[in-house]
């Protein structure tokens, strides 16, 4: 040998793409999608729907990196177009459910989007989006409607209807796979303000690794049989719409998640893994008996996009639930670190346990490094388990870039690692644990109070089922933490019953001095809308005005 490498002719970029035609050879019979009493399609078939649909996308005038958006909730269409959109050559872009005609308008403006699939039930939406967007160009995307029945009302006259794109199609168009598997297979974009939308761009290569990744993480046999809660729209569903074709498992659809549908469908279809946010689990947790079903073995729950308090953990698995906790953000594919159970701990005391699962722990195995660092200095923080530091990434599953800007690009990637702006420690054993967005730590009297963990404390009572701290500003102690706190049904709490019980558990510059009881806002992924609640403490105005400063 000369040491040189020389290209090998074998040599095939990396695409999410091949899973489904593989599961299409190895599983073509069995299940693919369920969805309600009327659909039940084989990975056979579900592989010739999308061939054809993307036919059918590349006859309607798309070309290679164009960008094709969908308006829907996690239904079969939903979940087809994860694949046809790529087959064609087009950027699939999911948009958020819950965005008015207004964000909408600005994000296909944004994304240049050549082609609009909706979901009736949101067609007022879109309707709504092209209209403003009429009043400033004349390139509006095509509509197309995805009805389920025949039931539904007329479409609006010469509307494309998705069913007859797939009827149309062609079975034997030769799918477009990526020159380079580094060319955009997706775009989502982040929860930023009107004004700055961040399109996240994700490459054919980070989808493959991070959907494989993810079925490392879930410990997913092949065959699974997953139960859709995490929006599709978010993060392409954490990449595991790729995931499940890779393992040729079931996907089960529901247009709604509610506790009553999860417990049903769980039972029914004999589900083996799901995912979702924190208030998902809560939901889970606080549900009426009348509701529940008995679970027809271990259900394995990946559970993200908020630390979940450790009450949250137990209560889970007594109702025979299996919970893994793993962290992420848009810019990292969705799940990018996961706190890896060693066996040594599970002779530690349940609240130990609690604790350590609720960590963010280490990179999974598709991801290069995660670290915690002086976002100044950029040297890692020493493994003392109190030092705070940024959380950085640097891998393959980490995203291309934000569409159209290049500064916001540079500076998430400022020193060569990705900055989340997420506010951690390390702990001896290298695993990470996450204290607060840097927006959101607490800074009282000089000490830093972590909201994240203070949540924790505050969900351990009894009464409460929902709980976001803040900071109330104050001109004595800068600020001080304010509790945004709601209370089961049925149950009841004062607020200093509530405090007392954070002094009983906490340092006292730590104990909340104000509780308010109250629904908390929350984003259509589950997080709780901090900045909202910010608002209203300071509405409320400095505490030392009216009480004196002295310590709790």
């Amino acid at each position: 040998m000369d040491g040189t490498i020389q290209c090998n002719a074998n040599y095939v970029s990396l695409t999410p793409i091949t899973f489904l035609e593989r599961s299409a050879i190895v599983y073509p019979n069995n299940l693919s999608i369920v969805y309600g009493d009327h659909v039940t399609y084989t990975w056979s078939l579900t592989h010739q729907r999308c061939i054809k649909l993307a036919s059918s996308i590349s006859q309607l005038g798309v070309s290679p990196r164009d960008v094709v958006a969908v308006l829907a909730p996690n239904i079969p269409a939903m979940y087809e177009l994860h694949f046809a959109v790529p087959m064609s050559g087009a950027v699939l872009c999911t948009l958020n459910t819950r965005h008015d005609s207004s964000m909408v308008s600005l994000l296909l403006n944004h994304s240049d989007a050549k082609i609009l699939f909706v979901d009736h039930e949101l067609l007022d939406i879109a309707q709504g989006a092209l209209e403003i967007l009429s009043k400033s160009t004349t390139k509006l995307p095509l509509l197309v409607l995805i009805l389920e029945s025949d039931a539904h009302p007329s479409p609006p006259l010469g509307t494309l209807i998705y069913e007859n794109l797939i009827a149309e199609g062609k079975l034997e168009f030769e799918v477009k796979r990526p020159k380079d598997e580094r060319d955009p297979v997706s775009l989502n974009y982040t929860s930023g303000t009107t004004s700055s939308p961040k399109g996240v761009i994700y490459s054919h290569r980070g989808a493959y690794l991070n959907a494989l990744a993810t079925i490392l993480l879930n410990e997913m046999r092949s065959m699974p049989v997953y139960l859709w809660c995490v929006p599709m729209f978010h993060c392409n569903g954490w990449c595991l719409p790729w995931s499940i074709a890779a393992q040729g498992g079931t996907n089960v659809c529901q247009r709604n998640v509610n506790a009553k549908g999860i417990f049903d469908n769980i039972f029914k279809h004999k589900v083996t893994h799901m995912g979702g946010a924190p208030v998902v689990l809560n939901m889970l947790i606080n549900s009426p008996p009348e509701v529940r079903k008995p679970l027809p073995g271990k259900v394995a729950v990946m559970t993200g996009g908020a630390p979940p308090p450790p009450d949250v953990f137990f209560r889970m698995e007594e109702l025979g639930f299996d919970v893994t906790h793993s962290y992420g953000l848009t810019e990292t594919y969705g799940p990018a670190s996961i706190c890896t159970w060693k066996s040594e701990w599970g002779s530690l005391p349940r609240d130990a346990q609690a604790k350590l699962k609720a960590r963010q722990g280490v990179q999974h195995i598709g991801m290069e490094e995660l670290d915690v660092k002086d976002p100044v200095t950029m040297k890692s923080v020493p493994a003392d388990a109190k030092t705070l530091g940024e959380v950085m990434f640097r891998g393959n599953t980490v995203m291309s870039g934000y569409l159209k800007d290049s500064k916001a690009t540079q500076d998430a990637f400022k020193g060569g690692w990705f900055r989340t702006g997420d506010l951690g420690v390390k702990h001896a054993d290298g695993y990470v644990e996450l204290k607060d967005r840097s927006k959101d730590i607490i800074i009282s009297g000089g000490e830093n109070i972590s909201t994240i963990e203070l949540e924790g404390v505050i969900y351990g009572h009894p009464a409460v089922v929902e709980a976001a701290v803040v900071g109330r500003p104050d001109e004595y102690w800068g600020e001080t933490p304010c509790a945004f706190v709601k209370l089961k049904e049925g149950y009841s709490a004062t607020e200093e019953e509530i405090i007392q019980f954070c002094r009983e558990r906490l340092p006292r510059f730590m104990v909340p001095r104000t509780v308010v009881f109250a629904d908390l806002p929350k984003t259509s992924t589950g997080k709780t809308q901090k900045f909202l609640l910010k608002e209203k403490a300071k509405a409320m105005g400095s505490l030392s005005k009216k009480k004196n400063t002295s310590r709790l």
